[in-house]
């Protein structure tokens, strides 16, 4: 490529990067002098790219914001980083477009690279191997997520048509508060003035949004992620469990994710020897208990059990199978 156009070029991707290059920054960038870099930004203006001067004595060149721009330019790096995120988004549940617009997307990224870095990207992509199956994962619609991203960033109610678990519809007023991606999925935490509750919903069911005239005030120090993973926690199921587990709640959640279990950390007693490791309480609400007991087992620290009592039942007899395992002898060659 001729050098006054891989120069244009880069000009082009330098002010693609975002806000204002001085005629001095990008002299230096492109090593070349002051006129040049104003000839060059003509030539970008003659090829309908939106350049703009900006005058004064911090003044230079910058994109007219809301245009769409000509295809991107990646270097090797940047190729890469783009087409492992995408792989990564599926795999997660982070890609937030319904159907086949991650496929499509890598395949338009590709479609454009040049063949030796093609076939670079293609040994990569052939030899990743992940150490967890993907997970199940539900995308929520753009249409959904845009408009409820920019009510939480602008801090206007919404108002969401919504179908519950059990198929209900309901048309709710909401104060969003976040946006959050847990174990596959996208939720948004609000106050529902419908309830006059804070709750948390599922994007893959609601399936309109309307933004509502007005603004509010979020709460102070507010944290969507563990709003939602409380809520997660604290859901109705078959089961209420109560245990008390000596160790910290970092340490405890290593088997039992904020999202399955609350833990709260329990002050020593005056008495306490202060080398003695502190207990915590864990709540969690269940349908099954038949998992409980080897996770408790995995935790390997002491635990008591305040209910139910069915538990100690089902602890009891993992530990007879482990002992009875423990005991046998390998069978005869």
């Amino acid at each position: 490529m001729p050098r006054p156009i891989a120069r244009v070029l880069t000009l082009l991707e330098l002010l693609q990067s975002g806000g204002i290059r001085t005629v001095t920054e990008l002299a230096d960038r492109l090593d070349v002098d002051e006129r040049t870099v104003r000839r060059y930004a003509g030539h970008l203006v003659d090829l309908d790219v939106p350049v703009e001067s900006v005058r004064g004595r911090y003044g230079g060149y910058r994109l007219a914001p809301g245009y769409r721009m000509p295809p991107l330019m990646l270097s090797d790096d940047e190729a890469l980083a783009v087409l492992l995120g995408l792989v990564a988004g599926r795999r997660t549940g982070l890609t937030t477009a319904t159907g086949t617009a991650g496929e499509t997307a890598a395949a338009k990224i590709r479609r454009v690279l040049p063949e030796r870095l093609s076939l670079r990207l293609d040994a990569v992509l052939g030899s990743l191997a992940f150490t967890a199956p993907p997970g199940e994962t539900v995308a929520p619609d753009s249409g959904v997520l845009l408009p409820i991203a920019d009510a939480v960033n602008h801090h206007r109610p919404i108002s969401i048509a919504h179908t519950a678990a059990d198929g209900r519809r309901s048309e709710r007023t909401l104060h969003p508060y976040g946006v959050v991606a847990h174990s596959g999925r996208w939720y948004v935490t609000a106050a529902d003035l419908t309830t006059g509750e804070d709750r948390t919903f599922r994007l893959d069911r609601i399936t309109g949004v309307r933004t509502l005239p007005g603004s509010f005030e979020p709460p102070a120090g507010l944290d969507p992620a563990e709003r939602v993973l409380t809520g997660l926690a604290t859901a109705p199921y078959r089961h209420e469990v109560t245990l008390r587990v000596q160790g910290t709640a970092e340490q405890i959640h290593t088997r039992l994710p904020a999202g399955v279990a609350i833990v709260e950390e329990l002050p020593s007693p005056s008495s306490a020897d202060p080398e003695t490791e502190r207990w915590s309480r864990v709540e969690l609400r269940v349908d099954r208990l038949d998992w409980l007991p080897a996770v408790l087992a995995s935790l390997d620290r002491p635990f008591v059990i305040e209910r139910p009592d069915e538990l100690r039942g089902l602890v009891e007899a993992l530990a007879e199978r482990l002992t009875h395992s423990a005991r046998r002898s390998p069978p005869d060659a």
